[in-house]
């Protein structure tokens, strides 16, 4: 059963899978099950800045604008 994030509609990696700039898998893996590991969410929640390019998994995509 998928449990969309709250945040996926307005989410930079929605918008960089959309279009082909990231695989999908990043969606399929954090987005559409409502992964709480999600270091964009857990900033998202707190308040705390953080860069479109920043990946769920906390890494950083240079090449991502």
């Amino acid at each position: 059963m998928k449990k969309v994030c709250k945040w996926y509609q307005c989410c930079p990696i929605k918008y960089f899978v959309d279009h082909g700039m990231l695989e999908k898998e990043w969606v399929e893996n954090y987005c559409l099950i409502g992964n709480k590991k999600c270091i964009r969410y857990q900033k998202e929640e707190s308040g705390e800045f953080h860069p479109d390019n920043l990946l769920p998994n906390g890494k950083i995509r240079k090449e991502l604008k």
